[in-house]
């Protein structure tokens, strides 16, 4: 058997970044050979993946790729298990590598993507590339998603956080250097304030019923936001049938003009009014001054969550909106797709206790 010098173990480690023992252990089996043992550890990286499958990877980066022309973009999302890792020169490598795969992709899926063949070694696919990285990282990575847009327009990018969000937008319309700017300002703006929509029309009217009827279930849950005479009757109704405890009783006859009022009731008994409002929900719905009420908290939510209508966040006065901005630049300038990553963003985070992981890891 070859003699395993140290040399050895570095070259190999500095090559595949796994780990010193991994890396003694594969020039070991493989007799010193360097590229069996590159190969030993590829193979073993797929059992790792296995073993890895059920983890949870909730961190990781997003990255951009855009064409020469500047007429095809790409975003993707890769996670991995700790923000360590993606803070690593390999693994940020690797993500700016998926990204130029995903520009150059002809995927319409993330299945397709995966079983097309690697950029650098066609040798290979984008899934078994990726179980390769998960050798030479040693945690369980993930891609996650991607987005392709292709424009007769133009496309700016912007990366937030070193690679925690990522956002592409697409105007048509107008060119020019101050349209450039204007939509790098507005992917700013999506990036930092994460609109839903681009406008109120893109919003169908399924879903604007399913935002009315939550605003409905919300104003009746906290019944103290409710307009004066609909709680007051609630309150009376709460009092009089002796729903509330004696207690809850006695610090609203004491309370009740005190505009602080809340402040003194039980959380039980606050649910109880709530449990009454739902209770008396026809009722209180076909209240004008409800429904007045409901309309305007709607309509703050659509604004807030619905690009053209948010305030534009570079606004001198406070108040200008995206829509008058961009108007204020090209009248002709439309923003027509918008996309936005953010690492991790719907997954359920694992929170460990970290003393406890070094001890099952000690053991």
């Amino acid at each position: 058997m070859a003699a395993i010098t140290a040399a050895m173990v570095k070259e190999l480690r500095e090559t595949t970044g796994a780990g010193m023992m991994e890396c003694k252990k594969a020039l070991n089996e493989k007799d010193g050979d360097m590229e069996g043992a590159i190969q030993w550890l590829k193979e073993h990286g797929a059992v790792k993946a296995e073993k890895k499958a059920s983890r949870i990877a909730a961190e990781g980066l997003c990255a951009v790729a855009v064409s020469a022309d500047g007429k095809t973009a790409a975003v993707v999302e890769v996670n991995s298990e700790t923000d360590f890792v993606a803070k690593n020169e390999k693994f940020q490598t690797y993500v700016k590598k998926v990204a130029n795969q995903a520009l150059a992709t002809s995927a319409a899926d993330l299945e397709a993507f995966l079983e097309e063949k690697d950029i650098d070694d066609a040798s290979k696919t984008v899934k078994e590339e990726l179980t390769d990285m998960v050798a030479v990282i040693g945690e369980k990575l993930d891609i996650r998603r991607f987005k392709k847009l292709t424009t007769e327009g133009t496309i700016v990018s912007y990366v937030h956080g070193g690679g925690k969000i990522a956002v592409l937008v697409e105007g048509t319309g107008a060119e020019g250097d101050a349209v450039n700017e204007a939509l790098k300002n507005v992917a700013l703006q999506v990036a930092s304030m994460n609109p839903q929509y681009i406008s109120r029309e893109d919003i169908s009217a399924e879903e604007q019923e399913k935002i009315k009827n939550t605003v409905i279930e919300s104003s009746l849950n906290d019944a103290f936001s409710l307009p004066k005479p609909i709680l007051n009757k609630l309150l009376d109704k709460a009092v009089n049938d002796k729903v509330w405890s004696a207690e809850d009783i006695a610090a609203y006859e004491e309370q009740k003009n005190n505009k602080f009022l809340p402040n003194f009731i039980s959380a039980e008994g606050k649910q109880q009014l709530a449990n009454l409002a739902v209770a008396d929900k026809a009722a209180i719905s076909g209240e004008k001054m409800f429904a007045g009420a409901v309309d305007g908290r709607v309509s703050k939510q659509i604004k807030e969550t619905t690009l053209l209508e948010q305030t534009y966040v570079k606004a001198e006065d406070g108040k200008q909106s995206v829509k008058a901005y961009l108007a204020s630049v090209s009248k002709d300038l439309v923003i027509k797709t918008m996309v936005r990553f953010e690492t991790g963003e719907g997954i359920e985070k694992k929170h460990e206790n970290f003393a406890e992981e070094v001890a099952k890891q000690m053991q």
